[in-house]
């Protein structure tokens, strides 16, 4: 089963105090708007969300569709396919993507000790 690329979404409290410290350890803004308090940022081919106000806490992300830097995939798993794969392996739904579309979708999960896991197709 192919996830996609992942990166971790943090929850920040001051968008520009984390950018500046994860300037620090090496990473630098890959796409985002800090006006709107959200950068992707990355380091190799380590990539980390800032979201200031969006989400209550840090989220675990898969990209079906996409490869590290962001740009389309030609072949890949649908986020449709991975939710219903997923299902049947018996993994409840947080929300669900509708798997009478096509294109972009998201649906969530939890692991069992509470931790969120976005699985976000932008393509």
């Amino acid at each position: 089963m192919e996830l996609g690329t992942f990166s971790v979404s943090l929850a920040v409290k001051d968008i520009a105090a984390s950018k500046l410290f994860y300037e620090k350890l090496g990473f630098a803004v890959f796409a985002g708007d800090q006006s709107q308090n959200w950068l992707i940022m990355k380091n190799g081919a380590h990539a980390i969300g800032l979201f200031q106000g969006m989400f209550d806490k840090n989220i675990l992300t898969f990209n079906p569709g996409w490869n590290s830097e962001a740009q389309p995939l030609k072949q890949f798993t649908d986020v449709r396919e991975l939710q219903r794969q997923l299902k049947n392996r018996g993994i409840n739904m947080l929300s669900e993507a509708d798997e009478s579309s096509s294109g972009p979708a998201s649906f969530v999960i939890v692991d069992p000790d509470g931790n969120t896991i976005l699985f976000d197709q932008h393509v």
